[in-house]
């Protein structure tokens, strides 16, 4: 598992402070020119706007560090240098890396006035805090021993950067005079992360907090995305802000679980679309802003959203059968929510079989009524019916057996699912709906590491 980072450098080779140091447990540099952007797929992005870069920051120093496991044993380890339409610009390799657990890159750096780009290639062995504290970051761990090993810049290719002056040595500084060190532990990122978030949003974290640490899954690290139905029949839930509100409350999930804090969405109606990012800095009127670019359809299919879901996340299949494991490092949370049956069932099917052998779980919660629907706490059960009320009753429930069957379906490497339905989400408490979105997911957990879809 990579984990890339950035280090904003003044003319001296070091940082100014501790907020120069932009990584996942902290997200973006004080004014905002670098963000740490967080992963698609195998990559870690970093996201860096050059003319809002401060007049003091010379270089920024591209880095990445592992979990421990030495870049040695990281097959296709690159950086790529993109431009603000995508198109890439640089391919740096590193194919000589052993032992080190972080590494720099390279850097962008200031030249007469001018941005340019310089391969680097130095690795450190005591990783992502040996890294920092020899850029003169302050770290809990203590002083950083120096680097392990140093591999020279690779021969430049066409005028990627020529003429570059060589990359000076890592300053061996004291510590920084930006306040406290540097923690790299959970509760940390989650304080700098819900810094200015209104009450309602660091309360939801606290919720998801509470409900996996009954788990035993408080410091569980997972990929969070949500799977919305944006059919014709859900305008009453978006007008009313039932989806916003459910959105946010998935995010707060999302937040405890990923580093980068944010919720890859996915919406299908009659398609199935990449919707990007929900995050901390997004959520107030994401749905608003959803439903302004992408109108409500007259459709439900399930297929097309699973097909751009695994696309996403496991690009070698491209979203088509899988009958072996598929190993990584970080599993896929999968929050589906929908108030209608898909128009392919077979193909649904498919994607469900096909993802079982994928560290992916798919919870599906149904807006509507279903033989699994759950009552609100605190709310009395519904009285049975009897006669016609009850074969009334069944039918309606028909709509939701296609998630049902699903539920437990026979044949898959492993059970990948689990559904529950809601008369309205709205009713449902915070507490009660962590609760119910972990309901099979941590046994799913147990058995995926015990098959080897998950490792580390």
């Amino acid at each position: 598992d990579l984990d890339a980072s950035a280090l904003l450098l003044g003319s001296n080779g070091k940082v100014r402070n501790d907020e120069d140091f932009v990584f996942y447990n902290q997200p973006r540099s004080p004014e905002g020119s670098v963000t740490h952007q967080g992963k698609s797929g195998t990559t870690d992005a970093l996201l860096v706007d050059l003319d809002g870069m401060p007049a003091q920051i010379e270089t920024v120093a591209v880095a990445a560090s592992t979990d421990g496991t030495p870049f040695g044993q990281v097959t296709g380890l690159h950086l790529r240098l993109s431009d603000e339409a995508g198109a890439e610009l640089v391919r740096f390799d590193i194919t000589d890396a052993s032992s080190e657990t972080a590494f720099v890159f390279g850097e962008l750096y200031r030249r007469q006035g001018a941005w340019k780009f310089r391969a680097v290639g130095q690795g450190w062995s005591t990783g992502l805090a040996g890294l920092a504290g020899d850029y003169g970051i302050t770290v809990d761990d203590g002083p950083a021993a120096p680097p392990a090993s140093q591999a020279p810049p690779p021969p430049p290719p066409a005028q990627s950067w020529q003429n570059a002056p060589p990359p000076a040595a890592p300053p061996q500084a004291p510590p920084s005079a930006g306040g406290g060190a540097i923690n790299m532990n959970k509760q940390v990122r989650l304080d700098k992360q819900l810094a200015g978030q209104p009450p309602e949003m660091v309360n939801l974290v606290k919720k998801a907090g509470v409900s996996l640490e009954k788990k035993g899954l408080s410091e569980h690290r997972a990929r969070v995305a949500l799977c919305l139905d944006i059919s014709a029949s859900m305008t009453s839930l978006y007008k009313t802000g039932k989806v916003q509100q459910l959105c946010e409350r998935i995010l707060a999930l999302a937040v405890q679980f990923d580093d980068d804090g944010a919720c890859d969405v996915f919406t299908f109606g009659t398609g199935g679309y990449e919707e990007g990012p929900l995050d901390l800095r997004n959520h107030q009127g994401w749905v608003q802003n959803l439903i302004n670019r992408r109108r409500l359809e007259g459709g439900t299919n399930y297929n097309l959203a699973m097909q751009s879901l695994r696309r996403h996340y496991f690009p070698d299949g491209n979203a088509g059968p899988r009958n072996s494991p598929r190993q990584d490092k970080l599993p896929v949370y999968v929050m589906f929510v929908t108030d209608g049956q898909t128009t392919d069932q077979a193909g649904t099917r498919n994607q469900i079989m096909w993802s079982s052998f994928e560290p992916i779980f798919w919870q599906f919660m149904a807006i509507g009524q279903s033989s699994k629907n759950v009552v609100p706490d605190g709310a009395p059960p519904p009285p049975k019916k009897k006669g016609f009320g009850a074969r009334f009753a069944q039918m309606l429930n028909g709509d939701f057996q296609f998630l049902e069957e699903l539920d437990d379906m026979q044949g898959r490497f492993l059970d990948n699912a689990d559904f529950f339905s809601v008369k309205d989400p709205a009713d449902i408490g915070d507490a009660q709906l962590y609760d119910l979105m972990m309901t099979e997911y941590p046994g799913w957990l147990q058995q995926a590491k015990q098959r080897g879809l998950i490792f580390g």
